[in-house]
């Protein structure tokens, strides 16, 4: 190869990875992860809603008219804010995860990888699919949350603030254990030793003013704590922590998460073979 050619060649790369968006194929693998969610509607955003009143009905059953009230409002009230974060999140890294896992596993990821998308148009591509299944399953729990609770929303900026950046958050670390897994029980793994007990110990269902000191410092050292928080302030209006802390450190989270995965992503770790 000439050393004009190799210029030439290191030129047309460097257009493609830091030059202009490539708009169409970005669109595209949205797109796909839009409808790919949507053609199973029913599992993705009608159970997380059956799901989540069966919880609030449990809840209401078991503890909740004995419960009395947590930081000035009625113990459902607050509890119906967590659950709804907990099913965003929980569907964010799902969107993700089995997207990614199940192109590896099915052996048909060559075809994301081969179009001229450069690494963040992959990423922006993926995490568009986590956030507009995020925002579906967060209106439709709110909605739900409304019509039966009475559950208003105080603050509709903090609400998509933290729904979106929760499933930016979520949608990118959906991205490192897809990534990172080669068998669907691996990623099992992830989601039920990782995932789900970092969103179920971070205030889901309780105030962290109710833990031991140790447990309060933890706490706030879990970015899933100020994602349920700002949601919280949002929907019913009271939170443990300022809202402009939780933007800070969430805004960080996101940072360091999103930056491993487009550097994953741009080296083709684990996914080339």
């Amino acid at each position: 190869m000439t050393d004009q050619t190799a210029t030439a060649s290191e030129t047309a790369m460097g257009v493609r990875r830091f030059g202009r968006v490539n708009w169409v194929g970005t669109k595209t693998l949205a797109v796909r992860e839009v409808r790919r969610f949507m053609n199973v509607w029913s599992q993705t955003v009608m159970a997380p809603l059956i799901n989540a009143g069966l919880l609030l009905m449990i809840f209401t059953i078991a503890i909740g008219p004995q419960r009395g009230d947590v930081m000035g409002v009625p113990f459902m009230t607050f509890l119906a804010p967590g659950i709804l974060i907990m099913t965003v999140i929980q569907n964010a890294f799902a969107n993700t995860s089995s997207s990614l896992a199940s192109a590896k596993v099915g052996g048909n990821i060559v075809d994301t990888l081969m179009p001229p998308l450069s690494a963040a148009e992959l990423l922006f591509g993926y995490l568009f699919g986590a956030v507009a299944r995020g925002l579906i399953v967060a209106t439709v729990i709110a909605i739900g949350s409304w019509v039966f609770l009475g559950v208003h929303i105080q603050n509709i900026f903090w609400m998509l603030t933290f729904v979106t950046l929760g499933s930016m958050f979520m949608g990118g670390l959906g991205m490192i254990a897809g990534i990172f897994a080669n068998k669907f029980d691996q990623l099992s793994a992830i989601s039920n030793f990782l995932v789900t007990p970092l969103s179920f110990l971070s205030g889901t269902f309780y105030s962290i003013e109710a833990l031991p000191g140790p447990l309060q410092a933890a706490s706030h050292a879990n970015p899933f704590f100020y994602i349920i928080d700002g949601v919280r302030r949002g929907m019913i209006g009271v939170s443990d922590s300022s809202p402009w802390l939780g933007l800070v450190i969430v805004l960080i989270a996101n940072a360091v998460v999103l930056s491993i995965v487009w550097r994953w992503l741009d080296r083709g770790y684990r996914l080339k073979a």
